[in-house]
């Protein structure tokens, strides 16, 4: 594991660092947008008052803090693997590229001693989980890293409610910023309560201070910071796109972690764009609440 310069003397130096996934970029996002759009969160970032430090497997090596042509090639490459934790070990000895999602960033950031991460949205338990199993691995994952994570909820694709019911069971804390609902994603408010609300980065930082003097930091807290109503995907929109991309995914036999990059293309497509912007508006404004919050921390 490599850490950038920058990244190393910040944490050393208790700076304000946010770390960033990385399957965004190479799975998430269109090209070559989504090169622009890295450097866009990352000057969020940088704006207030925090150093960035992108995740991602580059030639074998586990990367925190991406160089410029570190970040072109997860963004270009057509071989870039989407990484959970169980995929390191394999990517880095076969010595190829892997972008990380939500579990592998959180991971990768824990052991950097980055304790906070800004990302769109969590992944969680699927729809039809009954019948399937199908869970992400990061629920399992931030019962495991003391990390906060900044997000608009769990992908409003999946079963928002059972995602919320497994973080309970893994005593992962939920908090709302400014809101008593939790973020549908694409949406403000996902229909499901948060158990706890706060207002501020101060309220936030109060938070993770008093889990380290309790011990109970050794699990995330997930921050759930919501769209504005004015900037969300119109929900009509949003419910008959999403049952059109579930039949699409359905029939065409997709499943385990392909159905998020399936369905995310399909709302991109099917929603002429808009479901892009609203991503892109979404993971710009945690990029800035999690700096702001690793500022307050720090």
């Amino acid at each position: 594991m490599r850490i950038a310069p920058e990244v190393a003397e910040a944490v050393a130096g208790g700076l304000p660092v946010v770390a960033l996934e990385s399957t965004l970029i190479s799975h998430g996002l269109p090209r070559p947008r989504n090169l622009a759009i890295a450097h866009e969160v990352e000057a969020e970032v940088r704006a207030a008052g925090a150093v960035p430090a992108t995740i991602a497997v580059v030639a074998g090596e586990a990367r925190i803090g991406l160089d410029e042509a570190a970040l072109e090639a997860i963004a270009s490459e057509s071989d870039v693997i989407k990484c959970g934790v169980r995929d390191l070990a394999v990517v880095v000895a076969r010595g190829g590229h892997g972008a990380t999602t939500v579990a592998a960033t959180a991971w990768l950031a824990s052991r950097a001693g980055i304790a906070v991460f800004a990302t769109g949205g969590l992944g969680g338990v699927h729809r039809e989980a009954r019948e399937t199993w199908d869970e992400s691995s990061d629920l399992e994952t931030l019962a495991r890293v003391g990390v906060a994570v900044v997000c608009s909820g769990v992908k409003s694709i999946l079963d928002v409610g059972a995602t919320l019911e497994r973080l309970e069971t893994l005593g992962v804390t939920v908090l709302g910023y400014g809101t008593d609902g939790f973020p549908g994603f694409y949406l403000h408010d996902s229909g499901f309560p948060v158990p706890w609300r706060v207002d501020s980065p101060a309220e936030v930082a109060a938070v993770l201070a008093a889990r380290r003097e309790l011990g109970t930091d050794g699990r995330a807290v997930v921050v759930g910071n919501p769209l504005p109503l004015a900037e969300q995907l119109d929900p009509a929109l949003h419910d008959r796109v999403l049952a059109a991309g579930l039949a699409a995914a359905s029939d065409a036999g997709v499943s385990g972690k392909e159905v998020t990059p399936f369905l995310l293309d399909f709302f991109h497509r099917e929603t002429a764009g808009a479901s892009l912007e609203a991503n892109v508006r979404l993971v710009l404004r945690n990029a800035r609440l999690g700096a702001e919050i690793a500022a307050a921390a720090a």
